[in-house]
């Protein structure tokens, strides 16, 4: 679904990224480790064409990511659920109305989807929580929207960047139970984390990689969960 090959990203005259080698297959499930600085937000953005390498190749659904024109690259983004950690919501909308964004980008009616928006809010948790404004939600909230509004589109593959950087322990681990139910659906889910514990918690829950980002290389943290 979503390949890098030998795929590299350089910034001025220094190499964040080198010779990056990944797939994303159905079904697959990865941690993405690695000290601050180390380029895994980079890596992440290369994995849904906000970023092209600078070498190698980014394939995002069988298509070169420096040959894809924007018009597709928007359709091809439907395919691939985002969560940001600082989570970039629009304050003056309400939360339904925030998560249902993609599908009015999408040029679909969110009313018309009403019964399945409903069941999506209830599905993390937020169904009583629909009028609320994002300045009004705690962080784990925030979070539990962003993925929300991540999978609205029903997509392939799931980026979740540090989704747990700013919750207690137990949201980390309704959050870390949420994307072990949308891997076991068949999505792709790969999660930047710098919290071991939370790699740990997931042992029983997922069969998953660990992959570590130091130095501009992407190797193997350590045997598969």
């Amino acid at each position: 679904m979503i390949e890098l090959k030998q795929a590299g990203y350089s910034y001025g005259r220094g190499a964040l990224l080198r010779e990056v080698d990944l797939l994303l297959a159905p079904g697959s499930f990865h941690f993405l480790t690695g000290p601050s600085g180390a380029g895994k937000t980079t890596l992440m953005k290369m994995l849904y064409g906000e970023l092209k390498p600078t070498e190698g190749e980014a394939l995002l659904f069988g298509t070169d990511s420096r040959r894809i024109d924007r018009d597709r690259l928007a359709r091809i983004r439907r395919r691939v659920g985002v969560v940001h950690q600082d989570c970039r919501f629009l304050d003056h909308l309400s939360m339904d109305e925030n998560v249902g964004l993609p599908l009015r980008v999408a040029g679909q009616d969110p009313a018309s989807l009403r019964a399945d928006l409903d069941q999506l809010l209830g599905w993390v948790g937020l169904g009583h929580r629909t009028d609320a404004r994002p300045p009004e939600l705690s962080g784990g909230e925030r979070q539990r929207a962003a993925l929300a509004r991540a999978v609205i589109m029903d997509p392939d593959v799931i980026l979740a960047d540090e989704p747990t950087g700013n919750v207690d322990w137990e949201m980390s681990q309704r959050l870390l139970t949420l994307l072990a139910e949308l891997n076991r659906m068949g999505k792709a889910v790969m999660v930047a984390t710098h919290d071991l514990g939370l790699i740990r918690a997931a042992k029983g829950m997922v069969q998953a990689r660990v992959l570590r980002l130091a130095g501009g290389r992407l190797t193997v943290a350590g045997a598969d969960l």
